[in-house]
């Protein structure tokens, strides 16, 4: 298993170094071109030099280098929220932090492939120390999303607020992306709040001063409502929220990652190889089937919030890599969210997130070439970002797959 994994991640690391040593400039035609920002254009070509986009405009019929033509072209998807190193190990079961070390670094490896083919060119893992080496080997040319990570989270209640400030210190000073903070229990214990309103505060307080983005796990209102008054960036999960929490997320302009389509649903699909892991018991189980259609619940009443910024992170680990489309595919043939606003969550909003909006999420000359293509228009058909026929990263080609006829 892992000789015939190093071989497929070799072979996709050499395409990828002989694409990008002969493709200085690279020309693209899209039969529909969605730019990611609510916008579809037909007929386009994209000219690529480089990592990034120097040109879009209407098809003129001359040879292209790469034709798109009965496909639809888009940003590279943005999953806000992975756990990248998260695998099963050789027995089938949920791999734990004793794993050997080389079998999670070629796990996280995998998954990293996984998920570029699956058309996730940018993903955040929120996260573990073993990550900042991940992110670092992705920028060096081994095959995977653009990677961000926050390393190790906090989820100590004890700390106090000095104590607090020091690890958003200590986590930013490693190298950290993004800081992430336990404000509430998991929901398989119940999602009561753990930190405190000042606790929360003081990490919050503290990334903003070190210019780093902060996300926080909450579940109980409380904890959102502390989240948001502290001015954190983004809450993940909300799961037991009303609209007076959306509303006031809305208010302070607080990103809000629910999950409604994929990360439950995983984990009651793979029960036999997490129970009886930590809180992984029948009162955890039974805690997300429940949590299912109050999830359901919680994301139809936020998308009719006005200006609350939805994002998409599935919070996928083992078991959910590269399966990442299917939260987006929930949310709008499930939850009745709106095709375009479910594209435009997991590209330039989800950019905007991550404070990267000026480089990825959308088409546009000046922007870096990430973009996908699949086949079937997801505008009206949003299973067709399960379809992915083509992948390009940073102006590198991953995947080129023809479109059935």
């Amino acid at each position: 298993m892992h000789i015939r994994t190093i071989a497929a991640l070799a072979a996709a690391a050499l395409l990828a170094l002989t694409t990008s040593a002969t493709a200085q400039r690279l020309t693209i035609r899209a039969g529909t071109l969605l730019d990611g920002k609510g916008n579809i254009a037909r007929n386009q070509v994209i000219t690529v030099e480089g990592p990034r986009i120097t040109a879009i405009a209407p098809d003129n019929a001359a040879p292209v280098t790469y034709d798109l033509s009965r496909a639809t072209v888009l940003p590279g998807l943005i999953d806000t929220h992975v756990h990248i190193g998260a695998h099963f190990g050789p027995d089938g079961r949920l791999a734990g932090a004793n794993a050997p070390p080389q079998d999670r670094a070629l796990a996280a490896a995998q998954n990293a492939h996984t998920l570029l083919m699956a058309g996730f060119t940018t993903v955040q893992s929120i996260g573990a120390r073993e990550d900042l080496a991940l992110r670092d080997a992705i920028a060096r040319g081994l095959p995977g999303p653009r990677l961000l990570t926050s390393s190790a989270p906090l989820n100590d209640a004890t700390l106090t607020l000095d104590q607090i400030r020091q690890y958003v210190r200590q986590t930013a000073a490693e190298g950290a992306d993004v800081i992430k903070i336990f404000a509430s229990k998991s929901i398989r214990e119940g999602g009561g709040q753990t930190l405190s309103d000042e606790q929360i505060r003081a990490a919050c307080d503290e990334a903003r001063a070190l210019g780093k983005r902060i996300w926080v796990h909450a579940h109980a209102p409380s904890a959102v409502r502390a989240a948001a008054l502290a001015g954190c960036t983004a809450v993940t999960h909300g799961f037991q929220i009303g609209q007076a929490e959306a509303a006031l997320m809305a208010e302070r302009g607080t990103y809000f990652e629910p999950q409604t389509g994929l990360l439950l649903q995983n984990y009651i699909e793979n029960k036999p190889r997490f129970f009886g892991i930590g809180n992984y018991d029948e009162a955890g189980f039974k805690f997300m089937e429940d949590s299912i259609p109050l999830t359901l619940s919680m994301f139809r009443m936020s998308i009719k919030q006005p200006n609350l910024k939805i994002i998409m992170g599935t919070d996928g680990g083992a078991g959910a890599h590269g399966q990442n489309a299917r939260e987006i595919v929930y949310r709008v043939n499930t939850a009745g969210q709106p095709a375009m606003d479910a594209i435009v969550a997991t590209t330039s909003l989800n950019a905007a997130a991550l404070g990267l909006e000026n480089r990825i999420g959308s088409l546009a000359p000046g922007m870096e070439a990430d973009l996908i293509a699949v086949d079937g228009d997801p505008v009206t058909d949003i299973t067709a970002l399960h379809r992915i026929l083509f992948v390009m990263k940073g102006g590198t080609v991953y995947k080129n797959l023809p479109p059935p006829r």
